[in-house]
């Protein structure tokens, strides 16, 4: 698989430069030796490309932020996460190291623009204003990770003494937004369209797709319109398209593909990868851990469009059948064949065929054989390499953001703003019909949007995003933003019930789930023919922001905790 010069650039900057920068560090304002020619501020660039300075990836595969929403549910020690158990606070080691990592990347950043003009002599302007624009989108994203999860945070844009970091003061949310509006603006301004098809960096379409998101999350929907409509009317080299394969997108034979605006180079020959056993199957050599939950699969539409409880084509025996084909390029379907075993996790399948060995085996993708198979019956399909199974190893790229993004992004702006019109559903139908494989135009192929209700659009925008983006880390700030995660974030994870208790004739699921107008399922009608797996709590009057951590309070006087914690 043919990778970037850009991990390389990284391998070889942590190779022979990454000890004496941890010494001296680039944050450090006593990094007088470096900066000096164009190599060395590449280096620095590069160095920033790292996952760590975009978006956590669990070890186990998977956005961090998945964890924390209704999507996904992660089987280990009792089970949730601070989030979804409704005890984050201030001590947390990932809200802390969260918060490190965003101002680590902002103290480069900084450092580097203040001594980037040292290589002024010997590095061609047109290279050091692009750096200089890669170094400020870094930055910006950086901030717009902070104020939507912490809030009003210290805007720092210069390096600092000990003195000086320990009497930062907050800056508004608000007024952090009106900067960062305008370091997206220089980036877009200065960053060229296109590298070539071979190299990943950011780009003019970065900046203004990530300008986008920042809008889309602030709620400052006319700038969400204009930077998305700015992506989606480029041209030319560097212009964006949706892949024709929505599964193949997640694959390494979609990291090249025209719909990814941003991602991150990941590599097992240079060191960049991570074990993906929690998400493989039992019978494949995994864990199961990681797994989708009974919220998601019953969120897929069904083929005629509507809802599974206003489908005559929903069988809750068969939950895969007439569904939105993203179902099951997302959710592994029961019955067929994955990582070279059939799966199959009734209680009744004791044995399986393995297409890979040609013989039956053990099935330990059911709990009647290994206790901790699936809790909820489902496994992931979604980015996950038939070769996992064998290596034990994931190194496909993590994308940021991508083009489908965009065009979903333009769709709730518009809508917002009550400009229901044509450009709305052919940005939405665009999206529904690469998941058919077919023509945007071919409108009886697909479930075509059709209507111009806002009230009607808007549900369909937000079921779309939750789709269309599972296990890409986007629907927990969903909720946030829609404040609707004190509905979500309160009800009950479920499973399936104990072997045992399972009544054979209601396998896997005993009905139709009502689901309200804002997607959120309810579970409670159905008794003992579910099982409780963990009970959520999220409370509205603290956790639509995170807590500053308390090292962070205890060191600086004037910073001051959020509410409630």
């Amino acid at each position: 698989m043919k990778k970037l010069f850009i991990i390389i650039s990284i391998m070889a900057f942590c190779g022979f430069s990454c000890k004496k920068l941890d010494l001296n560090p680039l944050s450090s304002p006593g990094s007088d030796s470096f900066y000096s020619n164009q190599n060395e501020l590449e280096l620095a660039v590069n160095d920033l490309y790292r996952l760590d300075f975009w978006t956590p990836v669990k070890e186990s595969t998977g956005a961090w932020e998945e964890f924390f929403s209704d999507n996904c549910f992660y089987r280990g020690g009792s089970g949730g996460n601070p989030v979804i158990a409704g005890s984050l606070s201030s001590t947390d080691g990932n809200v802390q190291t969260f918060y490190q990592n965003c101002y680590k990347a902002i103290a480069r950043a900084n450092t580097f623009l203040e001594s980037k003009d040292r290589a002024a002599s010997n590095t061609p302007i047109a290279v050091l204003m692009r750096l200089e624009a890669e170094m400020r989108l870094i930055r910006a994203y950086q901030y717009t990770k902070l104020i939507t999860h912490f809030g009003d945070v210290p805007l720092i844009l210069k390096t600092q003494t000990i003195e000086e970091a320990s009497n930062v003061s907050k800056t508004t949310k608000a007024d952090i937004y009106s900067f960062l509006k305008t370091e997206y603006d220089f980036a877009a301004q200065n960053l060229p369209q296109s590298y070539g098809a071979a190299v990943k960096r950011l780009s003019k379409g970065a900046a203004l797709a990530l300008k986008a998101r920042t809008a889309l999350y602030m709620g400052d929907w006319e700038t969400a319109r204009a930077a998305s409509l700015a992506v989606m009317e480029l041209t030319g080299a560097g212009a964006y398209s949706l892949n024709n394969s929505y599964s193949a997108l997640f694959q390494r034979a979609g990291e090249q593909s025209a719909e990814i605006i941003l991602s991150i180079p990941r590599d097992q020959t240079q060191k960049v990868s991570s074990v993906p056993d929690d998400i493989l199957t039992r019978n494949a050599g995994g864990f199961a851990a990681t797994m989708p939950t009974r919220e998601l699969v019953d969120a897929y539409e069904c083929t005629d469009g509507k809802p599974i409880d206003e489908s005559p084509l929903y069988n809750p025996l068969k939950p895969f059948d007439n569904r939105d084909p993203r179902l099951a390029a997302t959710v592994v379907p029961f019955n067929t064949y994955w990582l070279g075993y059939n799966f199959n996790p009734h209680p009744d399948s004791t044995q399986v065929w393995s297409n890979k060995l040609g013989r039956k085996v053990t099935n330990n993708d059911t709990r009647a054989v290994a206790p901790f198979a699936t809790f909820t019956g489902f496994i992931w399909r979604k980015g996950v390499e038939q070769s996992w199974s064998d290596t034990h190893n994931e190194d496909n790229d993590a994308i940021i953001i991508r083009f489908a993004e965009v065009l979903i992004t333009y769709a709730e702006a518009k809508v917002e703003l009550g400009q229901a019109d044509a450009t709305v559903l052919d940005a939405l139908n665009k999206v529904r019909a690469r998941a058919y494989g077919v023509p945007v135009t071919q409108t009886g192929s697909y479930p075509a949007v059709t209507t111009f209700d806002l009230t009607e659009l808007k549900k369909i925008v937000r079921r779309e995003r939750r789709i269309e983006f599972t296990f890409e880390g986007l629907r927990y700030m969903d909720l946030i933003r829609w404040k609707l995660a004190e509905k979500a974030l309160t009800k009950p994870v479920i499973g399936l019930p104990d072997p045992a208790n399972q009544n054979r004739a209601k396998w896997p699921f005993p009905g139709v789930t009502p689901i309200d107008d804002d997607g959120i399922a309810d579970y409670s009608g159905f008794g003992g023919d579910v099982k409780i797996l963990f009970t959520r709590s999220f409370d509205k009057n603290k956790q639509y922001l995170w807590p500053i951590p308390a090292v962070e309070v205890r060191l600086n006087p004037k910073l001051t905790q959020n509410p409630n914690y």
